[in-house]
């Protein structure tokens, strides 16, 4: 069980550090950053408030077998409800926080919240895999838990740039808007591949290069926000 923990952990633990590196300019404190990984644990069961409901309800389906029926259940099941969860939590951590003073810091909290859900969910997935959890591991390692990064930071940066005044009209619907929509295209992708058929290696590649253009679209936020807060240290 031990050795299923430390996979499921480390891929969260790998993108948190590279994640605190980028904010070395001034750091956020340990103890703001744990309860923010804390409040993603606690996001993913706020999830399941809003998806089970939905389910119960029939409005989204529990099964499907087609491209359309893959789509509705990633959105309704798991894009919003999830990022409406964790957008919930990123604004309670955020709204007394007395170190919230830099624009990258939306995207450090952000991301800590984004890694507490995915770490949750991996020793999720990696416990039900069973004998197969290796396999499953490195799968969720390379994919999953780096698109809930991607997701965290595309809400911290709108929510950066709400709380420092940018295009605010604009900036507070991407601040859902965007991570639904990225999480959502990304779920769908994954889950036709089970409805796919002999397409299923098309699709595969599909994902990997939207993962790709997240990674290009996260890493110009962050970067943008850093060279942000680098002009202020310079007045």
């Amino acid at each position: 069980m031990s050795i299923i923990l430390v996979a499921a952990l480390l891929p969260a633990v790998i993108l948190m550090g590279l994640m605190l590196w980028r904010d070395k300019q001034q750091p956020e404190p340990i103890s703001w950053l744990l309860r923010g990984f804390l409040f993603g644990v606690a996001s993913a069961f706020g999830s399941m408030l809003i998806s089970m409901p939905l389910l119960a309800l029939g409005l989204v389906p529990e099964s499907y077998n087609t491209m359309l029926g893959a789509t509705w259940t990633s959105f309704g099941v798991a894009a919003i409800p999830e990022e409406l969860s964790k957008l919930f939590f990123l604004w309670l951590l955020l709204r007394r926080n007395p170190y919230f003073d830099e624009h990258l810091d939306g995207i450090v909290y952000a991301v800590c919240i984004g890694l507490g859900f995915a770490a949750f969910e991996n020793i999720q997935y990696l416990i039900a895999a069973g004998e197969n959890w290796a396999a499953t591991a490195i799968v969720r390692g390379i994919l999953s838990v780096p698109a809930h990064f991607f997701f965290a930071v595309l809400m911290g940066y709108y929510y950066s740039l709400v709380h420092f005044g940018h295009h605010v009209k604009r900036n507070r619907l991407l601040v859902i808007a965007a991570p639904v929509l990225a999480h959502g295209i990304f779920d769908a992708i994954a889950m036709t591949q089970s409805v796919s058929g002999n397409f299923g290696v098309l699709f595969t590649i599909v994902l990997l290069l939207f993962c790709n253009e997240l990674r290009k679209l996260c890493t110009r936020h962050i970067r943008e926000l850093s060279a942000a807060d680098g002009s202020l240290y310079q007045k």
